[in-house]
C-alpha cells in the first residue's frame, strides 16, 4: 500500500511533527512498508489456531507475602533511612 504526500503530511500533522521534504518521502516509504506488512499478515489464516495468554510455559513464581517481626537493630538502621509515617517506614527518592 503505497500513501500519498497528501496521507504522509496528515499523519506528521497529527503526530505535530514538522517534516522536511526529505523526511517526507523516507518516512512515506517506512510507512508504505509497515502496512505492506500488515496487509501480509492479514492474509494469515488463524481460524485453527487456539487462543494463547502466552507463547511458553512459564509460571509465575511470586512467593507470598509473609509479616515477619524485626529485631531491635534492623529497625535502627532502617529509622536512619527515613522517618515513620502510619507504622511504615518513609525512604528517600531513588530518582
Amino acid at each position: 500500500m503505497s500513501l500519498k504526500v497528501e496521507e504522509i503530511k496528515h499523519i506528521a500533522q497529527l503526530s505535530r511533527l514538522e517534516l522536511s521534504p526529505a523526511e517526507l518521502k523516507t518516512y512515506g516509504a517506512q510507512l508504505s512498508s509497515i502496512l505492506d506488512y500488515i496487509d501480509k499478515l492479514k492474509k494469515v489464516k488463524t481460524a485453527d489456531v487456539s487462543i494463547l495468554d502466552q507463547g511458553t510455559d512459564l509460571n509465575n513464581i511470586w512467593r507470598a507475602d509473609e509479616v515477619k517481626d524485626w529485631d531491635k537493630d534492623e529497625i535502627e538502621v532502617a529509622l536512619k533511612q527515613g522517618d515513620l509515617e502510619d507504622r511504615l517506614i518513609r525512604v528517600k527518592k531513588v530518582l
